[in-house]
């Protein structure tokens, strides 16, 4: 949904000036404003804060009338009792050493999401064409189109980079446009459809009920000032080296897939309980 929201307004800022695009992006913000009222507590907090009665009446609303949430709902309350007394004042609480594994997960996913060179390719995309030679507006439209493929971030970075390589030592004027073009469209379709939204669901994981909402503000402070600093720095880097920004990106996009391969756990086919378990050894 992120990338149809990233697509749709490529279209229409396309075809309308930058004043007129922030203007329809209060619409879906007070959409947003107004349906929180109709989204139910979580279930989890509710049993936390020894509301039993509206946690299982919530809980059985999510998983539909008919299902059978007895197990799980033992489960839960079994692992909340575990947190009832741990106190969760204060941000320090945070770096404790049962903590550290989840919190690098947690901060690492969102670093290299930020640091990959999101922003660059999101807000300057226009000029990323225009330096290139090729059409804004058409690369724009055609950017939206490609929110819904994927094939990697990293080889995006690396097909930009090596056009502007290309375009420093004056060879394949002819190419560079489309390898331009190819980068640009292969990084945002595959970030999209991975780094883009897989780190939140990972954060939503891994922290246990007690730190969650301190965890969750300092992972989500952590990925704004990674989304500044890219979008702070991007026109100076672009300066100084147009292909050794999108190979610097390539860089950390490497790194960041060698993170994930060698840290981040799989989370499949397993309960919230027992994946916060498994980081916090507390055994249920």
């Amino acid at each position: 949904m992120i990338g149809c929201g990233k697509a749709l307004t490529f279209l229409i800022g396309s075809l309308v000036n930058w004043r007129t695009l922030a203007l329809i992006g209060i619409i879906p913000c007070l959409a947003h404003l107004l349906g929180l009222f109709f989204i139910p507590e979580s279930p989890r907090w509710l049993a936390k804060c020894g509301r039993l009665e509206e946690f299982e009446v919530r809980l059985q609303f999510l998983r539909g009338e008919n299902a059978d949430i007895s197990q799980e709902a033992a489960d839960i309350i079994e692992y909340t009792e575990n947190f009832r007394w741990i106190s969760e004042d204060g941000v320090l609480h945070l770096f404790q050493g049962k903590y550290a594994c989840s919190i690098i997960v947690a901060v690492g996913l969102m670093a290299f999401q930020e640091f990959g060179g999101l922003n660059g390719f999101a807000f300057y995309t226009s000029s990323i064409f225009e330096s290139a030679g090729f059409s804004s507006k058409i690369g724009t439209i055609l950017a939206a189109v490609v929110q819904i493929s994927a094939t990697g971030a990293c080889l995006g970075c690396v097909l930009t980079g090596f056009s502007f390589f290309l375009q420093d030592l004056q060879r394949g004027k002819e190419l560079i446009p489309i390898l331009v073009l190819i980068g640009v469209l292969v990084y945002l379709g595959s970030f999209e459809l991975g780094m883009g939204g897989i780190p939140w669901i990972i954060m939503s994981e891994i922290f246990p009920i007690n730190i969650k909402g301190l965890a969750g503000s300092l992972v989500t402070l952590v990925s704004w000032t990674g989304s500044w600093v890219v979008s702070y720095t991007f026109n100076y880097l672009f300066e100084w080296s147009s292909a050794g920004t999108f190979f610097i990106f390539a860089v950390i996009c490497g790194v960041g897939i060698l993170f994930i391969g060698k840290i981040v756990p799989e989370t499949k086919g397993r309960t919230l309980e027992e994946i916060q378990a498994s980081f916090t050894h507390i055994q249920q």
